[in-house]
């Protein structure tokens, strides 16, 4: 086991190993390392702490101090030289008529040295670039061609889910990515959903890779020919996170049905002719849903006592209590139609009201009878207002001692004009 320092450099997420030399570094604190290149100012990123020897690249490079104030003034310092210097050298690209992009700059602690990064889509003669830029800077120029993922890196940003850049953040190097990974995670192929800010494809992609090809690996592939409750047909679409597929059905013009991988046997993996398949006459068995296992769990839960099962119902009426049970969820059926209502509790809670089978009776409250109700007749108060007017004349006419005429056994008419034309 060795004691090492982890550090990092700006602009770089990977790690490397330095020798303490017996200084106590704690996470955040800028230190003075020794490097191939000459002393580099970089930042503690983890501490004292011990590591295999196999994980040590040799040789093991040492620390020379905690950074000192000059040292963070030199390093503010160089950080300016390097705003210069990327605008002169943008200037220079341009008068050259390079076809090159400047993206960053670097400038080495002790001010020896100058990095230029640039990117460009082909080779490009600089030679006569860097006679220019010696000739200003006075110091030894590089000249680095990265590519478009290294852009990304050493600029930053956010990424489509918000986040700053992985590789700009954590990532080390660089994973390769493919587009066989946004195949099997079932991804759209639009390269505007699955590019990064660099243009090439998401590097994570390759983090959940392992368990989708576990996954692909426990269920068919599509055009499978396979054995289902309801018959045989072939898988028309897999849901790998769900661990459903959806089977197409032989005979039916239905939409494809969807299954559990626990409720299908794969026949035939894969495209292919049916031929020398032998279908089993015993289909598989149709897995519980969860809905009603969680019902009779919460069944069991509140009342302590576990369902009675109910006796096998013929096939018709398991469908006719299936549509049933349909249209009232649906809001069609009457509610309150197939169950009754429990009497409360001593504690004053309602209890749940429990649906009873379409063949089971309803109970009658106490003091009931199935005898039919009374109808009601229902009177025309109209007519007979209108008959008690008549009466009431009649009388009036008997107590006036004048005869009685036609007139009063008649009910009066109302004559309206009508107005139109001749008439005022």
């Amino acid at each position: 086991m060795a004691e090492v320092v982890s550090v990092r450099f700006r602009g770089n997420a990977k790690h490397y190993y330095f020798d303490p030399q017996g200084i106590q570094a704690q996470p955040g604190d800028y230190l003075i390392v020794q490097t191939a290149q000459g002393l580099e100012y970089a930042r503690c990123a983890e501490g004292n702490h011990t590591v295999p020897d196999q994980s040590v690249v040799q040789p093991l490079r040492p620390v020379v101090r905690a950074a000192t104030e000059n040292d963070h003034k030199v390093a503010m310092n160089n950080r300016k030289r390097e705003k210069e210097a990327f605008g002169i050298c943008e200037q220079k690209i341009a008068a050259h008529g390079l076809e090159m992009k400047l993206v960053n700059v670097e400038c080495s602690f002790e001010g020896n040295k100058i990095i230029f990064f640039f990117t460009a889509e082909g080779r490009v003669d600089f030679r006569e670039l860097v006679k220019d830029l010696a000739g200003v800077f006075r110091a030894r120029i590089e000249l680095r061609q990265i590519g478009v993922r290294d852009e990304a890196k050493m600029l930053g940003g956010l990424g489509i889910c918000g986040r700053p850049l992985c590789c700009s953040q954590f990532l080390d190097e660089f994973i390769p990515v493919s587009i066989k990974m946004a195949k099997t995670q079932n991804l759209s192929l639009n390269p505007t959903k699955i590019s990064g800010t660099c243009g090439r494809l998401m590097c994570c992609l390759k983090y959940e890779q392992a368990a989708y090809e576990d996954a692909a690996g426990r269920m068919p592939k599509n055009e499978s020919f396979v054995d289902t409750p309801d018959g045989v047909g072939n898988v028309s679409a897999v849901d790998l996170l769900r661990g459903e597929v959806s089977v197409r059905l032989d005979g039916s013009t239905e939409s494809p049905k969807r299954y559990k991988s626990s409720e299908i046997r794969v026949l035939r993996n894969g495209k292919g002719s049916r031929e020398g398949i032998e279908i089993p006459k015993d289909r598989p068995a149709r897995a519980a849903s969860s809905q009603e296992a969680g019902k009779e769990s919460r069944f069991v839960r509140r009342s302590g006592v576990a369902p009675v099962p109910s006796s096998p119902v013929p096939e018709e009426d398991a469908h006719r209590d299936q549509r049933r049970h349909d249209r009232r969820r649906s809001g069609k059926g009457k509610p309150g139609a197939s169950g009754v209502k429990p009497a409360a509790p001593a504690s004053g809670k309602p209890q749940r009201q429990e649906k009873l089978r379409s063949d089971t009776p309803v109970p009658l409250k106490p003091g009931r009878s199935d005898r039919p109700l009374p109808v009601r007749p229902v009177s025309d108060t109209t007519a007979e207002k209108k008959a008690a007017a008549d009466r009431a004349a009649r009388e009036a006419a008997r107590s006036d001692g004048r005869p009685e005429t036609k007139a009063d056994h008649k009910p009066r008419r109302r004559f309206y004009r009508r107005r139109g034309k001749g008439n005022s």
